[in-house]
């Protein structure tokens, strides 16, 4: 067996969220084997080795760092050049399937989740190689170890036998363990940007003494927007730039540095980098261009600087980025190339881009939607929006979160992180609606509208423009979710009224009984604040859209103020969404008001699904009998993968000519069925590409030749099933989302009209439920016209398996099931095509690490 020991190389994050590289060890580190065993303290290598063990023999030490990465394996934890822990497998005997577990962190990084990153890793590479279980041996006052195992998630088995607690569990992951393990990624991943947005001080590289230039700029901007931590200038000759001290060193100020803001050339960003990893600083914000987005030699400078920065433990944003904020009060951190921030807010905000970043927080600011912090990832070289969502999930400080994206680099990451968030605060994104052509041939993928599904179905706003994030991020800043889709319409004009009532149908909304109510333009003041606090205590609605045109000069006595506070009292109450069209006087920031009815009525369209979507129970992913995930791994013919899920294809023959026909018919039995064997068009009956209920020999032969003339000679004979409404099941991997399950009823106007659902992978009961009853045509499975209705669950259990097929094996990048001929007493199905990919291509698998640039 072929090792490849690149691949277990990773950077991870540990508890406090600072980066260190894992690797396999290797016969070079014998001299840092022998220096890390001498920092250990007398205790650390008592409770690892059971002795004292005060220095490593030779014989030892040459076998400790010369391993087969197969039934031996050992990782090393480095910072930078220095070994931080060691934990390693031994397998207990020939082909056997337990290994013997154990590892030893240096007592300065105890405490920092090192143990838990090892045995994660350690875990995989096992399992790659065949083995099931591990056993440790801990000594019982050796506390910390023993919490590593006992609250990893796996069933683990305990015996107290001579002095020594004797351990063993299963290290297939559980949903248990996969649980934890998520967790602790969060946890992690939060406090590593968390230690980005609430600096102690700051570093700036590149500020000229003369004030010129973005890092002058960028100094200014930090200075003057009231940081409250400590600004350290770093220059190489000035005593003093923009007023402040500056220094040769971040060192040499003698304050803690835990951001470098780095805007020098391109060739000075490793300096930067070094005396920013000295000061002891956690990240670095790179607003310096000239990297992957230059080319290639760019590209390569950017693969230098993350592996410097992760090999000191830094984290990184950028490059070419337009840097980080966080208005809290007690930070008011501008890290930016915007010379104002929008006012602190309850609203995070994530830009993909640089050079937008400015031009968005401008029209933040214009639109009042107070932020709490903003990142702009620029190249998104390390953090990403990823990173974003898991510290925004717990922060208090941000109510909602707004995403200007403009590619995915770990969609199946992203769609799991967004379900989990969703859930908890609404998340708003800009996002492509488009994929790459199809992935295997003539599969199909979402279109634009089920990508916005998608999107919706995970609990994710999707928004065409950057007017419209932020036409749904007002809304969800200020006002409460609507409680269903039933919308009052007040205003003083039947023609606007007449377009918020077209708008509400549009975007699948009710108008409420009774509406729209308007009162007469000649109406004043008071009678405007009637009809308003009417609607607003009408349980017909769930929503109010108030239009509203100023009246004609002169025409009522009543100030603008008094209709402004009219609305500003019923849209400020928070009992129900209020949204509105008003052309009189200025409304109050919180109150969300746009230039057009439809711009409204969309926004609170886009927030009543998403509130729907929160209403409803997520579901659960249930067991599945007659999975054999041991079979499943064996990287076999499609049929026999598809087999260890529980899912059987109809077995059909073969043929190029029309003896092969004939004997293949004869071998599966009479009547058979014949079909076209390539490309799209092979399950077309319409077309004659399938000749069904040949009876004899005779009826093949006519049947073959008719076909061969049209089609060509490649056939598959198959025998013949009972008739039933014929589906399709799709697998394919959409770039925002990962693996996606589509299920349609079959035939060429469903074709046509894109008349598909689809939902993002592994899928829940619900979500399987939701695919079968979605598509236009379902109402052909369940009876149409008095036919009998099919078997619903037999489905809903098929598109389980195809889900559970397509989250555990990243290698199948696409999967077709076309035809499966559902009944009422179950399914056939009667053709499989599966296209098979790179194993590594997927980013959201194994033990937790840090994506590459």
């Amino acid at each position: 067996m072929v090792v490849v020991v690149g691949k277990r190389e990773a950077d991870v994050l540990l508890s406090d969220g600072s980066a260190v590289h894992l690797r396999p060890i290797t016969p070079g580190d014998a001299a840092a084997i022998v220096e890390f065993h001498s920092r250990m303290s007398d205790r650390t290598r008592y409770l690892r080795y059971f002795s004292p063990y005060p220095r490593i023999p030779e014989r030892d030490l040459e076998r400790f760092v010369n391993v087969d990465h197969r039934d031996r394996e050992a990782f090393v934890i480095v910072s930078g050049r220095q070994i931080m822990a060691v934990g390693r497998y031994e397998r207990l005997g020939p082909d056997s399937p337990e290994a013997e577990v154990a590892f030893v962190v240096e007592d300065a990084h105890q405490g920092r989740g090192i143990g838990s990153v090892l045995l994660e890793h350690l875990a995989d590479a096992a399992q790659e190689n065949g083995i099931l279980r591990f056993v440790a041996e801990v000594l019982p006052q050796n506390s910390g170890m023993l919490r590593v195992f006992s609250d990893f998630g796996y069933q683990v088995q305990r015996k107290y036998a001579d002095g020594v607690v004797h351990l063993s569990f299963p290290i297939a992951p559980t949903e248990k363990s996969r649980e934890v393990q998520d967790s602790r990624e969060q946890r992690t991943e939060a406090r590593s940007i968390a230690r980005l947005l609430h600096p102690r001080g700051v570093a700036v590289y590149g500020a000229s003494a003369s004030g010129q230039g973005i890092g002058a700029a960028m100094l200014a901007h930090l200075r003057d927007g009231g940081f409250t931590g400590e600004v350290v200038p770093v220059h190489r000759s000035a005593e003093r730039v923009a007023g402040l001290p500056a220094f040769r060193s971040a060192v040499d100020a003698g304050v803690a540095v835990d951001v470098a803001l780095i805007a020098v050339p391109p060739d000075g960003v490793a300096d930067a980098v070094a005396d920013a990893a000295l000061a002891g600083a956690g990240g670095l914000v790179v607003v310096s261009a000239g990297f992957a987005e230059a080319g290639v030699e760019g590209a390569l400078a950017q693969r230098a600087l993350i592996d410097a920065a992760r090999s000191a433990g830094l984290r990184v944003v950028g490059p070419n980025c337009l840097g980080v904020a966080n208005t809290d009060p007690s930070v008011r951190l501008n890290a930016t190339l915007a010379p104002r921030l929008p006012a602190a807010g309850r609203v995070g905000f994530f830009s993909q881009s640089g050079a937008l970043g400015v031009a968005l927080l401008a029209e933040a600011e214009s639109r009042g939607l107070g932020l709490s912090s903003f990142v702009s990832a620029g190249n998104r070289a390390d953090v990403s929006g990823n990173d974003l969502l898991q510290y925004w999930q717990d922060d208090p400080g941000t109510d909602a979160v707004l995403l200007y994206l403009e590619t995915f680099g770990n969609p199946r990451k992203f769609a799991r992180l967004a379900r989990r968030m969703s859930r908890v605060k609404p998340v708003v994104a800009v996002a492509s609606a488009t994929r790459p052509p199809g992935l295997a041939g003539d599969l199909p993928g979402p279109d634009t509208n089920a990508v916005t599904a998608l999107f919706a179905r995970s609990g994710v706003i999707r928004v065409d423009t950057v007017a419209e994030l932020f036409d749904v991020g007002i809304l969800l800043a200020h006002q409460p979710l609507p409680a269903g889709r039933r919308v009052g319409v007040v205003g003083n004009s039947s023609a606007l009224s007449g377009l918020a009532v077209a708008a509400c149908r549009a975007n699948g909304l009710v108008v409420g009984e009774g509406y729209p109510h308007d009162v007469s333009p000649e109406a004043s003041a008071h009678d405007f604040a009637d009809a308003l606090a009417d609607a607003a205590v009408d349980e017909r609605v769930d929503a109010l859209v108030v239009v509203f045109a100023p009246p004609l000069p002169g025409q009522l006595p009543d100030e603008d103020a008094d209709f402004v506070a009219a609305l500003s009292s019923v849209a400020l109450a928070g009992e129900k969404p209020t949204v509105a069209m008003f052309l009189l006087g200025q409304l109050p920031s919180k109150v969300p008001s746009y230039p057009s009815v439809e711009e409204a009525v969309r926004a609170l369209g886009r927030v009543a699904t998403y509130a729907e979507w929160l209403r409803r129970p997520p579901g659960v992913m249930p067991a599945l009998s007659g999975v054999d995930q041991d079979a499943a791994e064996i990287l076999g013919p499609p049929a026999e993968l598809l087999s260890a899920y529980g899912i059987r294809v109809e077995p059909s023959t073969s043929a190029n000519d029309v003896a092969e026909a004939i004997a293949a018919a004869a071998a599966l039995g009479y009547p058979v069925a014949l079909k076209a064997a390539g490309g799209a068009l092979r399950h077309r009956i319409d077309l004659g590409a399938v000749r069904l209920a040949l009876a004899d020999e005779d009826d093949v032969r006519v049947a073959y030749r008719e076909l061969a003339a049209a089609f060509g000679p490649h056939v598959l004979v198959q025998s013949m099933v009972a008739p039933g409404v014929a589906c399709t099941i799709d697998l394919v991997e959409d770039p925002a989302f990962g693996p996606v399950v589509g299920f349609g009823l079959g035939g060429v106007a469903s074709e046509l009209l894109g008349d598909r659902a689809w939902r993002a992978a592994p899928l829940t009961d619900r979500a399987a439920a939701a695919l079968v009853d979605e598509p236009r045509a379902a109402p052909l499975l369940h009876g149409y016209r008095g036919s009998q209705p099919v078997d619903r669950e037999a489905l809903i259990d098929l598109l389980l398996r195809v889900g559970r097929l397509a989250d555990e094996h990243p290698r199948v990048r696409a999967l077709s099931l076309n035809p499966v001929l559902a009944r009422p007493d179950g399914y056939a199905i009667l053709h499989a095509s599966i296209e098979v990919g790179e194993p590594g291509t997927r980013l959201d698998t194994g033990p937790r690490r840090l994506r590459s640039a």
